[in-house]
């Protein structure tokens, strides 16, 4: 009989053996499931962020267009062209020439009437920073942007503005002479904002 009864209980254990592993089961299923549900979730929100924080990266990273020179349409520049220049130059060894036209922007239509009235002056003193350079001087690029600049400066002393010379003429002048560092000051608005070459020829 005893051993009958111990073969009685011994289906039981089985069954709550069973009884586990179903619920533990069950438990990995909600588990993966609700693992992967959150996972589905979180990977689908992601990429919308990544694309929020890839358009403000690309509006970081692309710099904003720098605004053009604003010309104000109520007061707009006036030109000048000036009559051709025909002038010897500095060279030692041969003789040449240069024609030259320029044109000159002023800063508003009023100095225009002054450029006419002191047209002598600046011609004159155009002739003069003119028959100074060498042709090599004029030939390069580098040398047409520097004579722009003395031809500008040149004009607007006709004009009777005082205007002194840039730095880098004052540190050719002291030759080997250690350069100090000078505090730079604002250079002054000139009533000659730019200088054209309409033509320019050296023979």
């Amino acid at each position: 009989m005893s051993t009958a009864a111990a073969a009685a209980e011994a289906p039981p254990p089985a069954a709550k053996g069973k009884k586990k592993l179903i619920i533990l089961i069950a438990a990995a299923v909600l588990l993966l499931g609700g693992g992967g549900g959150a996972a589905f979730v979180l990977l689908k929100k992601k990429p919308a962020a990544e694309d929020g924080d890839e358009a403000a990266h690309v509006e970081k990273a692309e710099p904003k267009a720098k605004p053009a020179a604003k010309h104000d349409a109520k007061h707009p520049p006036a030109f000048s062209p000036l009559e051709p220049f025909t002038v010897n130059l500095a060279d030692k060894e041969v003789e040449r020439y240069a024609q030259v036209q320029v044109t000159l922007e002023l800063d508003d239509a009023k100095t225009a009437d002054d450029v006419k009235n002191f047209m002598p002056a600046i011609r004159n003193n155009i002739l003069m920073v003119l028959a100074h350079k060498t042709s090599a001087q004029l030939l390069s690029a580098e040398g047409k942007t520097k004579l722009a600049g003395e031809i500008q400066r040149a004009t607007s002393r006709a004009l009777g503005f005082e205007v002194d010379e840039p730095d880098d003429d004052e540190a050719a002048d002291d030759g080997d002479k250690p350069k100090k560092k000078k505090k730079k000051r604002a250079a002054p608005a000139l009533p000659i904002v730019a200088v054209h070459f309409s033509n320019f020829i050296v023979q």
